[in-house]
């Protein structure tokens, strides 16, 4: 290890030397939490979304050694094409947690750690937890520690190292094997935020996929002896000084790494859509129930936005009638149209049948964003506003404040519970009731687990 070492030596050494024991209680429930919620999603995401459809089938067909399961589908391949397969089930609906800062870090995270977990045999409950604990804190240390300007996206760019030394642990490596890790899983740090912004493209829902078999490739090829990059992110031409412009603070990266923990605060949502989107369908869903709106009495729908919800309305003709289910969840005027129109938001309201719903629409074409700095994502997802004029000329308003799934409202167990069995009776072989609280009960006392692949073989 070099004298003064890159700051990538410092988080192998925290992925390697971290223990269950040092997790404090909020951390443990968060990785379990969000390793539920990530299973549930990738079986809701193998019935209801057909374009990630074309990846399973090619990843089925590809064949080869049967040692990982791809969830909700079936069948067995590589490790590698595991993660590619179910990574893009985990995040395709755009309903997976986040930060409270924004970005995904357990759709690439999850579907690494249990390839690996699975191709490795006999890793325990507790390893499980460490192991996502560990890819969720450095992912979130990275979020808040660079200067990101929505070029980059985060959740690619930063996420295949979280993905990376989240299964180093699972499969034991050392530190020095982890930072080689690292430094090959760059390779496969990319994608700009051009694929959020822009429209008709599958990618946007499948990202996770390729960063969770990078990550898995990484750590095979580091366990085999191959090396990575000393000066990976501090470096002349680092990953810190080509993506983030060289903006980024080592020491707030590192201040209490493995006693300081922020992973306790990850977030689970209530509707399947992008998060930025979520305060202005709570708003419309709320402003419907206070003020019993007809909808035919509706002339005008405003929304007012800040720099990155702006991009969900542009080009708002395209937006207000998304022609895929993946360009749906990111318009504002549809999202907020759908809140209006529905009074609510499940999983079912997402269809390619949905996406023609004529009185949907037609609240959709009503939208008009109204730009507001006020309302510019910083650290901290703005609330949103919605106002709504009627026939009579009435204006009625309301903010998307105290948000279901926020760190204001997190969700309880009981309420991840009910969403994990919504999504596990919608899966492509839907998941029987017995199934579905045995696999509930697992994961709420994952600690107590010997071995990991028996909850995996439930799931699957």
């Amino acid at each position: 290890m070099p004298a003064d070492p890159d700051v990538s030596y410092e988080f192998a050494r925290f992925a390697a030397e971290l223990r269950y024991d040092d997790l404090p209680p909020d951390a443990v429930e968060a990785a379990k939490k969000s390793l539920l919620d990530t299973l549930g999603v990738m079986l809701a995401a193998s019935g209801v979304e057909p374009a990630v459809r074309p990846l399973v089938e090619l990843v089925r067909e590809e064949g080869g050694r049967q040692d990982c399961a791809i969830f909700g589908f079936g069948g067995r391949v590589p490790a590698s094409r595991a993660a590619l397969a179910n990574g893009a089930l985990a995040h395709c609906l755009d309903f997976d947690d986040q930060t409270p800062w924004g970005a995904h870090p357990d759709s690439s995270v999850v579907p690494t750690v249990l390839a690996l977990a699975e191709l490795k045999g006999g890793a325990s409950g507790k390893e499980l937890i460490t192991a996502i604990a560990i890819g969720q804190e450095l992912f979130i240390r990275l979020r808040l520690n660079v200067g990101w300007h929505m070029d980059w996206n985060l959740s690619t760019a930063v996420g295949i190292f979280s993905a990376a030394v989240a299964g180093g642990r699972i499969m034991g490596l050392g530190a020095d094997k982890i930072a080689h890790a690292l430094g090959i899983a760059s390779m496969h740090s990319s994608g700009t935020m051009e694929l959020i912004f822009g429209v008709g493209s599958d990618l946007r829902g499948m990202y996770a996929g390729f960063s969770s078999q990078g990550a898995v490739q990484a750590v095979q090829l580091a366990r085999r002896g191959m090396t990575g990059i000393g000066n990976l992110f501090e470096g002349e031409a680092g990953h810190f000084k080509v993506y983030f412009k060289g903006e980024y603070n080592r020491a707030k990266m590192v201040e209490g790494l493995g006693t300081q923990f922020n992973s306790g605060g990850m977030l689970y949502k209530y509707w399947p859509a992008v998060g930025n989107a979520h305060t202005y369908i709570h708003a419309a869903i709320e402003m419907r129930k206070e003020h019993d709106l007809a909808l035919d009495q509706i002339e005008e729908i405003r929304v007012y936005v800040g720099d990155f919800a702006e991009r969900m309305c542009a080009p708002l003709e395209l937006r207000q009638v998304p022609g895929t289910l993946v360009d749906a969840k990111f318009s504002l005027p549809f999202l907020v149209a759908l809140a209006l129109a529905k009074g609510q938001m499940n999983i079912s309201d997402f269809s390619t049948t949905a996406l023609k719903d004529p009185e949907v629409l037609a609240l959709a074409r009503k939208v008009v964003p109204v730009p507001d700095p006020a309302f510019n994502w910083n650290l901290r997802l703005p609330d949103g506003k919605v106002e709504v004029r009627t026939r009579d000329g009435h204006w009625i308003e309301r903010l998307g404040s105290n948000v279901p799934g926020t760190a204001d409202r997190p969700m309880t167990w009981e309420q991840l519970c009910r969403k994990f069995s919504d999504c596990a009776r919608a899966a492509a072989s839907p998941i029987a009731a017995d199934r579905i609280v045995r696999i509930q009960n697992l994961v709420r006392e994952l600690e107590a687990c010997a071995d990991s692949t028996d909850l995996i073989g439930l799931a699957c």
